[in-house]
């Protein structure tokens, strides 16, 4: 039986104690209390109004003060308007995960017809995967698996942003001093290699803004007008024409990421049905 359902029988033995008249179970709305307010799950009060001949509050009061003192996982309550927010005693967390933590089948459901996508990670192609991403790999894979647990038809996808100009920024810097270097040459896995270079764009891309502004040119004309970002800027126009030299450097640069990540990937335990 559902924590729902046990608190609507509750609440009929709390009417008949009150007011010695009884209600249906399934005529007692109860849900889960609004995270504005303190409480684990709502109860509202509004259809027992005939029965207790008070107002909400009063007959909210009336309740919570019954189901407080009779009910041994309800530890405290409080009203507003006419919903009765109550709060669950740490018991009955600790009771039911000492009853609950060894049963395997906890949550399974039955198939369902519905597909459910869930998209995580999501990341860009001119760096390592980092913190963030962890975090984000966890809690979308984690929530897939609990969802397809319950019997639902999930699909796990990742959509990488790989093109723009923070992706043709590593290909430039890689170009200018790169020398030709690879993962297998250096023994670098290939995200933190083009990582590197997106490192490297910056601190050519700082140094041109300098020589320019000792040249007399304002800092804000510097940082538009620095050969390196006019060179990338360049590059994705390039790109976007479909120049085939562009295209397969990136092509390159982007299966080295992928390598590295997909190495991080079963490193951590996740996967993806559909890489986009």
């Amino acid at each position: 039986m559902s924590l729902i359902n046990t608190l609507a029988e509750k609440v009929v033995i709390a009417t008949q104690a009150l007011y010695s008249q009884t209600i249906e179970a399934d005529k007692i709305k109860i849900e889960i209390t609004s995270k504005d307010h303190k409480g684990d799950y709502t109860i509202v009060v509004f259809p027992l109004l005939k029965i207790s001949k008070k107002n909400p509050e009063q007959t909210a009061q009336d309740l919570g003060n019954y189901l407080k003192e009779n009910v041994d996982f309800i530890s405290d309550y409080n009203v507003i308007k006419g919903f009765l927010n109550l709060e669950l005693a740490h018991s009955f967390w600790t009771n039911f995960l000492s009853n609950n933590y060894t049963n395997t089948t906890f949550g399974k459901g039955t198939p369902k017809p519905e597909t459910i996508v869930v998209e995580y990670c999501g990341p860009n192609t001119n760096k390592p995967l980092h913190l963030g991403h962890v975090r984000n790999m966890l809690l979308g894979y984690s929530l897939s698996e609990l969802l397809a647990f319950a019997g639902n038809n999930v699909k796990k996808v990742n959509m990488y942003n790989d093109r723009g100009i923070a992706i043709c920024k590593s290909m430039v810097a890689w170009k200018r001093n790169g020398n030709g270097e690879t993962p297998e040459t250096s023994g670098t896995k290939g995200d933190h290699l083009v990582g590197k270079y997106y490192v490297e764009f910056d601190k050519l891309y700082k140094a041109e803004i300098e020589t320019l502004i000792q040249q007399g040119t304002t800092k804000e004309e510097a940082e538009k007008k620095a050969p390196i970002l006019l060179e990338a800027q360049e590059m994705l126009r390039q790109w976007e024409a479909g120049d085939g030299e562009t295209l397969a450097l990136w092509k390159q640069m982007n299966d080295w990421v992928y390598e590295g990540f997909f190495e991080t990937y079963k490193k951590i335990g996740v996967d993806f049905d559909r890489n986009y």
